[in-house]
């Protein structure tokens, strides 16, 4: 079987597990189910703390996992990303003291708080600062007023912990992460099951951003409706009872899809209409 881990607890855990269950996988139903097996489709789920999946799944002790980009760095273990999941979307940042500093290069011989010791050592090495690596396990907006540090390196969504504690985010992002997929590097022969699992990702994914969107229009108006909407391949056209005119269907993307019917109108078409994909193989 396919052993798969995924996110015990936070934000990654739900939409792990929503995305799991839209490819069609068996889930657990209480957070006290430490483990799960969906005999039908041969998988085996565990559910662990996302900042040691990585750990696992680079040791080989399981086959694959999710977790966050910035956990995968920041664990240093053996462990290649396979795709991106769309969600859990966080930007890593330098924060301090408003004028305590203004770019990386200000921080040499300071000290710097963080929970994500790896990813900060690594980006101060690559651009050559020395400085003192404060690593803390959550509260690190707090470092600063408790002496501790004299500047964070933290996940920033809205900045409002932040502000409320004094700081103020400088310089560059650190780095921009999501939930990714990841398999033990190295491994060249992907384990039972694992194919599937990417292909029905992908399928969630693609229903995610995609609608299917249909319309009628008189024949001779359907290459400049194709051009408008050209689908993935090419748009689907079936006659109509009504002489001259064709149905026409073809997937878009969802954030495009008002702008695309407001075009469509344009060259003649209409009984425009949009409905969801629930999985889809491309």
């Amino acid at each position: 079987m396919l052993r798969v881990a995924v996110p015990n607890k936070g934000s990654l855990s739900e939409a792990a597990i929503e995305i799991l269950t839209e490819a069609g996988y068996k889930q657990r139903r209480t957070t006290k189910d430490l483990a799960l097996t969906d005999a039908a489709n041969e998988v085996e789920f565990y559910y662990l703390r996302p900042r040691d999946i990585a750990v696992y799944v680079g040791e080989g002790t399981l086959d694959v996992g999710i977790s966050g980009r910035d956990l995968v760095l920041d664990s240093h273990a053996d462990a290649d990303v396979v795709m991106e999941l769309g969600f859990g979307g966080s930007t890593f940042r330098f924060a301090g003291p408003p004028g305590s500093a203004s770019s990386i290069k200000d921080l040499a011989g300071k000290r710097i708080a963080t929970s994500y010791a790896g990813v900060l050592q690594d980006h101060l090495a690559e651009n050559g600062v020395e400085a003192a690596v404060v690593r803390l396990d959550g509260a690190v907006e707090s470092a600063v007023q408790l002496g501790v540090a004299d500047v964070i390196a933290d996940v920033v969504e809205t900045g409002t912990t932040l502000r409320q504690a004094g700081l103020e985010v400088f310089g560059d992002p650190i780095l921009k992460s999501e939930a990714v997929l990841i398999k033990r590097h190295g491994v060249e022969t992907p384990p039972n099951g694992m194919q599937q699992l990417v292909r029905r990702l992908e399928g969630v994914l693609i229903a995610r951003n995609y609608v299917m969107m249909d319309y009628d229009i008189r024949a001779e108006h359907v290459d400049a409706a194709t051009a408008v909407a050209p689908g993935l391949e090419s748009p689907t056209v079936s006659p109509l009872h009504r002489q001259g005119w064709v149905a026409v269907r073809v997937m878009v993307q969802r954030a495009d899809a008002q702008r695309i019917m407001d075009q469509l109108w344009e060259v003649g078409a209409r009984a425009i209409l949009t409905t969801d994909i629930h999985a889809c193989r491309i």
